[in-house]
């Protein structure tokens, strides 16, 4: 997938006409310079063989997204699981600028983390998958695929 499938506009704002975007909430969830956690993904009844019961499988990602309106690019999205912490919550981690790279520092051990491509500043081998985010009127769309 590429981003060029969207017609970008002035302030991050884009027409959606690729398949491969889904909406992930409205601009009104997101918070000003801070992050908010949202659910992404399949939460669709899939049949069991077991038992003869149909059972619910949730393929779903816990993913934080930052919305940063003073910076060239607005929207950035990671995964909520912070991988030292082994806990859910990059989302309420400290935006903050390291060595010129706008980053996040998990709440918990104060790992920072690149909001452009995920790598952790500190350790460059443990990263964060990241993910596209556009606006299209007043939702909030990731891409299907992700960036890195």
């Amino acid at each position: 997938m590429s981003l060029a499938a969207l017609q970008e506009t002035p302030s991050n704002s884009v027409a959606i006409t690729h398949p491969q975007w889904s909406p992930i909430c409205q601009r009104s969830d997101l918070v000003t310079n801070s992050g908010v956690c949202a659910l992404w993904g399949d939460t669709s009844v899939y049949p069991t063989k077991a038992l003869n019961t149909v059972t619910k499988t949730v393929y779903q990602r816990s993913i934080a997204l930052f919305f940063l309106p003073d910076q060239e690019q607005q929207l950035y999205a990671v995964d909520n699981w912070d991988p030292i912490a082994q806990a859910g919550v990059i989302a309420r981690g400290i935006i903050a600028e390291l060595e010129g790279e706008l980053t996040i520092a998990s709440p918990m051990y104060k790992n920072h983390f690149r909001l452009s491509d995920g790598v952790c500043m500190e350790d460059s081998d443990i990263k964060l998958a990241t993910y596209p985010l556009a606006f299209s009127g007043n939702t909030v769309y990731i891409g299907n695929n992700k960036l890195q």
